[in-house]
């Protein structure tokens, strides 16, 4: 129906759905990325390194070579890669570069001098500088020891924020992406958003999560939707481990393929109650990275001790939730805790998860299904740019448990699949829900927000193995077109 002053739209035949939401992603990382030297689609050490040399040769003004999206296991290389190897691509300047999953960054011999680091340079808590077998440091820092080398980086410009900015709303709106939950908001980006926000142009809603307690203390208290409902700061984003790609993950046992390496706790029980404890009684909702068994055991714990009044009311959120011990699976929905997760981590960690985990760890591992028949709350996103934005990619993933190329066929530990109707819902209504959004956006029912995105196939009556390849050839939010 269209009222007297509404707008017809004729898609001529395409298909309708509701915009799609990005429950976990980092806003400004995907814009930095996008311009700076980008080593997503990279597949080997030698084509990597290749890149880095031909964006170093084309931008003789930078200071620092900075860039990101590199992942060691597509390579093949079964190791990190090394300061030697990339002074062959740089030597005169130095380099970062942030792993994929943005737990791990790696520079040359340049980047070591100028931060001071030696082979008597102390691990940082929660963080780890990788050595050779003679102790040097390879260049190679897991987690909160990135902070030796990135600390030294020059920090951006109002300009170079405001581009990025606009380079990742024009990314996110091509995908269909009409909403986004921003994990880690420090207080100069949302300074930002509200600039953006103020002159309308912001084309993808985001709920900013602020970036730790210190950002939570600074911005005072949570921001509801307001005006034309383009912005929010609901909660904060916390963390409790790393990531399983650069053995972060925070492990009840050893790793499989690392005996004595359980990962990285970064905070005592404690801290980490104080925190949630703290951001609860201010309002905020929580939500903390979680990836291995035993982080994502101390997060159930001390969400636990939240009453369960506050706990419905702000709606305590998992980040990850990767590798989570089959005992406390039910946990979830028994807490009414969030599942915030992301399909495209299953098909791009499924070489490399086996021999982290071995067989038995499995079967807790990246497990939507069981999370959903326990009666959890599934939100999907896509965790970018550590994996690509395109929520396509992600309802595909969730379908078919299939890479791109089909592998493995009928899908890796395929009890695991959804329905297309229960992906699209993660994506949508779930994702809306996580947000504090839900009678705004996440269907097309009258009286929302008209965010809506017109694409080139039913997803429902298509093959599921085809979902990856969608194309959006409108994007709607709030009744405007933003793109395509």
């Amino acid at each position: 129906v269209t009222p007297p002053e509404g707008t017809r739209v004729d898609v001529h035949g395409a298909t309708v759905m509701p915009g799609l939401i990005d429950a976990h992603g980092h806003v400004m990382e995907l814009g930095f990325q996008a311009l700076s030297v980008d080593l997503t689609a990279t597949k080997s050490l030698a084509e990597a390194l290749a890149q880095v040399k031909a964006y170093a040769a084309a931008h003789p003004e930078a200071r620092w070579i900075v860039g990101g999206g590199w992942n060691q296991e597509i390579w093949r290389l079964g190791r990190f890669p090394t300061a030697a190897e990339l002074d062959t691509a740089v030597a005169d300047r130095p380099v970062y570069l942030s792993r994929v999953d943005g737990h791990a960054g790696w520079t040359n011999s340049k980047g070591l001098a100028i931060a001071g680091v030696t082979a008597a340079t102390p691990d940082p808590a929660g963080g780890r500088i990788e050595h050779t077998a003679t102790g040097a440091p390879t260049g190679v820092f897991v987690d909160a020891a990135k902070e030796i080398i990135a600390r030294q980086l020059p920090p951006a410009t109002p300009t170079e924020s405001a581009a990025a900015l606009t380079k990742a709303l024009a990314i996110m709106a091509a995908v269909g992406m009409t909403g986004i939950a921003d994990m880690g908001t420090d207080a100069a980006t949302w300074a930002l958003y509200r600039d953006y926000d103020r002159d309308h142009r912001l084309t993808t809603r985001i709920t900013a999560m602020a970036s730790g307690i210190e950002t939570l203390r600074v911005i005072g208290s949570p921001v509801a939707w307001s005006g034309d409902e383009r912005l929010s700061l609901p909660g904060v984003k916390l963390y409790a481990d790393g990531a399983l790609g650069s053995r972060g993950a925070w492990l009840k046992a050893d790793y499989s393929d690392a005996p004595g390496n359980r990962g990285l706790r970064f905070h005592p029980d404690a801290t980490l109650r104080g925190w949630v404890d703290e951001a609860t009684a201010r309002g905020f909702q929580v939500a903390v990275h979680a990836i291995g068994d035993a982080a994502n055991a101390q997060v159930l714990d001390a969400f636990a001790r939240v009453p369960a009044a506050t706990r419905d009311r702000l709606r305590l959120r998992i980040e990850h939730a990767q590798i989570v011990d089959p005992a406390d699976l039910p946990r979830f929905a028994r807490l009414g805790v969030i599942a915030s997760m992301q399909p495209t981590h299953a098909t791009s960690d499924k070489n490399m998860a086996g021999a982290r985990l071995g067989e038995a760890r499995l079967a807790g591992a990246y497990a939507w299904r069981t999370l959903l028949d326990t009666h959890a709350r599934l939100a999907f996103g896509s965790d970018v740019p550590v994996e690509s934005p395109n929520p396509f990619f992600g309802l595909h993933a969730a379908v078919t448990r299939e890479d791109h190329d089909g592998n493995p066929p009928g899908g890796w530990r395929a009890t695991q699949k959804l329905t297309a109707v229960e992906a699209l819902a993660a994506f949508t209504t779930g994702a809306a829900f996580a947000a504090h959004g839900e009678t705004r956006v996440g269907t097309l029912t009258p009286g929302k927000w008209a965010d809506f995105i017109v694409v080139d196939r039913n997803l429902f009556t298509g093959a599921p193995t085809d979902i990856w390849q969608t194309r959006v050839l409108q994007t709607w939010v709030g009744g405007q077109r933003v793109c395509c």
